[in-house]
């Protein structure tokens, strides 16, 4: 019997979306970094871009908030397209990159004010803007403090600060709490939250519990393709059910495959022998809200197999990740076998 493993592709396609990225394309050589990536993203939610190192997160944010040219396709904010109207796009965005482009010969209150001129934030407001941005991000202190002496911590806070600097409606986070210590995390977190009541915020990480803690949305990416696109919980509730049938039994692989061959309902079995003769351990993917464990011991009863032990095993976000970024491997990967998979994105 063969594996079959299910996969989401789902784009938005509301009118009202605050961003709509249209098959979009980056390649760099041979090598395809983001591949027909198609989304949209709406107003007042939290969404969470979740991938693997090298999966093409970075790339995608760079392109859209237009760092990066794209290949093919387009990117529109507020309706403005990044790459042909530039200016008025990027009014709506405050981004902070993986690895944030500091002064570090300016203190930190100096880098946001010339960050203040750049944003053209009214010179009225400069003040009060940047007094704000640094209290959200717990920098207050630091003000008077020459960047280059901060930590790594400290610095990733005077990105953010940056990033939110006059409240711009789309805020883009690469790898927010890279760098910060466990209260640290809490806190940006907390003000990730705070923000999405007001913001739509995008923020990227390979880390299924910092997606998982804060955002409405989570998009899966792998090998540059988006892979699922729904709530957390709703992705739980879409793969197999969301749980898996674990047996040990006495026989051989022959006689289990045969055994469970008619048994309905199931969506795959793996059969694996232990180190013990003639146990086999055997995992079944159910149908959504299925139970099949009475269905499966009457089949391996009549068969006159053993059932030594049987539980049913809950699916995980992990799980989840795990599996569509395996098959999504599997499925695109590339025809030359020599070619390297993965790129440093922070290189692009």
């Amino acid at each position: 019997m063969h594996v079959t493993v299910k996969y989401i592709r789902m784009t938005g396609r509301e009118d009202n979306s605050l961003i709509q990225v249209e098959n979009l394309v980056k390649r760099y050589g041979s090598h395809t970094a983001v591949d027909h990536l198609t989304f949209h993203v709406k107003k007042g939610q939290i969404y969470g871009f979740l991938g693997s190192n090298g999966a093409g997160k970075s790339t995608t944010m760079n392109i859209m908030t237009g760092y990066l040219a794209a290949t093919e396709g387009s990117v529109r904010i507020n309706g403005y397209d990044i790459l042909t109207q530039p200016e008025e796009a990027k009014k709506s965005i405050g981004y902070l990159p993986e690895f944030p482009p500091l002064y570090q010969e300016m203190t930190v209150y100096e880098y946001l004010k010339f960050a203040a001129e750049l944003k053209k934030l009214p010179k009225t407001e400069r003040k009060k803007l940047i007094t704000e941005a640094m209290e959200m991000t717990k920098t207050e202190e630091a003000g008077s403090r020459l960047i280059r002496n901060l930590s790594k911590g400290y610095k990733q806070r005077v990105g953010l600060a940056q990033a939110i600097l006059g409240y711009p409606e789309v805020i883009i986070l690469d790898e927010p709490t890279v760098g910060l210590d466990p209260k640290q995390i809490i806190e940006i977190r907390d003000l990730i939250r705070r923000l999405g009541e007001k913001h739509t915020v995008i923020l990227s990480s390979h880390i299924l519990s910092e997606v998982s803690a804060v955002c409405d949305h989570i998009m899966i990416i792998s090998e540059g393709r988006l892979v699922a696109s729904d709530s957390a919980k709703a992705l739980q509730r879409r793969m197999s059910g969301t749980a898996e049938l674990k047996i040990a039994v006495l026989g051989t692989q022959a006689e289990v495959t045969e055994a469970l061959r008619d048994v309905t309902g199931q969506e795959g079995v793996r059969i694996s022998c232990s180190e013990a003769a003639d146990i086999l351990h055997v995992s079944i993917e159910a149908e959504a809200g299925k139970d099949m464990s009475r269905e499966v011991g009457i089949a391996l009863a009549q068969y006159r197999l053993p059932v030594l032990s049987m539980y049913r095993e809950e699916k995980t976000l992990e799980d989840i990740f795990l599996r569509l970024t395996s098959v999504e491997q599997k499925e695109f990967k590339s025809e030359e076998p020599g070619e390297k998979e993965e790129e440093d994105e922070s290189n692009s």
